[in-house]
């Protein structure tokens, strides 16, 4: 992830600087899913990206996944879902996506989860969440 930019979790408010911030490399607080290894099920969790104060995203900021099992992962741009469950049936699921408009404050986004009924129990920290653009400067 580009420096000054940072994702949240936790139910973050659009426009406000809330949420818990999500791992850095580290995975001391990564964005865990816990699904049942014996049913294919899909799990949803709002988020949001922003810049430190005094930077935005000049054009575009994409969002995805890297890893060996990316392919269960999605992400959706929000379109004001009452919560995960609205977010899980209605949300236009995507391998990637992008974002304008990203600056100081929260801008919202939807991860989901999938899990099959034939895969085994596991703790998969192969994945990453990526946020790519060119950060600037702003004039605020």
């Amino acid at each position: 992830m580009a420096k000054h930019i940072h994702i949240f979790m936790n139910n973050p408010t659009a426009g406000a600087v809330d949420g818990t911030e999500i791992s850095s490399g580290d995975n001391t607080l990564p964005l865990t899913f816990l699904l049942d290894a014996s049913e294919s099920e899909s799990q949803a969790e709002k988020c949001a990206v922003r810049c430190d104060t005094g930077y935005k995203i000049s054009g575009i900021l994409s969002i995805y996944f890297e890893g060996t099992s990316s392919a269960k992962w999605q992400v959706a741009t929000d379109n004001n879902f009452s919560d995960s469950a609205d977010a899980l049936t209605s949300a236009d699921w995507q391998n990637a996506i992008t974002l304008s408009d990203v600056a100081a404050a929260n801008v919202i986004f939807w991860v989901k989860a999938t899990s099959s009924s034939d895969e085994n129990p596991q703790n998969d920290t192969s994945v990453k969440l990526k946020a790519d653009g060119y950060v600037e400067e702003s004039e605020e």
